[in-house]
């Protein structure tokens, strides 16, 4: 059995950080957006997905270097304030069940998260996949193939654990069980509704939680 980890708002508490830089960003450019329209609406995509849907949304494209500004100022603030989920570096090390990461983020925003929160070390350098080496990103199921087939593993082998309802539908259309787990700081009893219609049946609000689920699952 493969575990499927998403990175942001699973491994690490990124995502309310990530939000707040964007929102002032935005805003800055005359693209306001309030915190919550910004998660409802982009948690969970990747970055040419989010810029693209900007676009659609205000009619316009994001200036010149605003996407370099969104990415070096979101560094600095994980560089200040980022921690693991907690409790989840707890579950990594309580499990022997294969591991991967499979994100949205780009590589090296992967790389910098889990370095910072020390849990790079909990998965091996080859097990880590990011969107940008697939055609389409969640909500298509192409990045959680993508991290099974890499990893060895057929699709009813794996599960996946995600925050995001696109996350979630990634999953799902892959064939794949998911549990949406809603440990994450910027979870909102919203996204609990939000995740359900977007398919999900087994929910973790803690990494204890998480733990016992997967073992249920697995079924040991």
């Amino acid at each position: 059995m493969l575990l499927i980890f998403d990175n942001d708002g699973v491994l690490v508490d990124s995502e309310i950080l990530a939000v707040r830089t964007e929102a002032r960003l935005l805003a800055e450019v005359d693209m306001a957006m309030t915190e919550d329209e910004i998660g409802d609406a982009f948690i969970g995509l990747s970055n040419s997905s989010v810029f693209a849907l900007l676009e659609e949304r205000f009619g316009r494209p994001v200036p010149d270097g605003f996407q370099e500004r969104i990415r070096t100022e979101t560094a600095a603030e994980f560089e200040t304030n980022l921690t693991e989920v907690a409790g989840i570096s707890t579950v990594l090390d309580n499990s022997t069940l294969a591991r991967c990461v499979a994100s949205s983020g780009t590589p090296d925003r992967i790389a910098h998260s889990l370095s910072l929160t020390g849990l790079m070390t909990r998965f091996d350098a080859d097990a880590i996949f990011s969107a940008v080496s697939v055609e389409n990103g969640k909500p298509a199921p192409d990045l959680v193939l993508y991290a099974a087939s890499q990893m060895g593993f057929e699709p009813a082998e794996c599960i996946v654990i995600e925050d995001s309802p696109f996350g979630v539908q990634g999953a799902l259309a892959a064939g794949m069980e998911v549990i949406a787990f809603t440990a994450g700081s910027h979870i909102r009893p919203s996204s609990l509704e939000k995740l359900a219609a977007a398919g999900a049946q087994n929910f973790a609000s803690s990494a204890s939680e998480l733990e016992q689920l997967i073992h249920r699952l697995v079924g040991d």
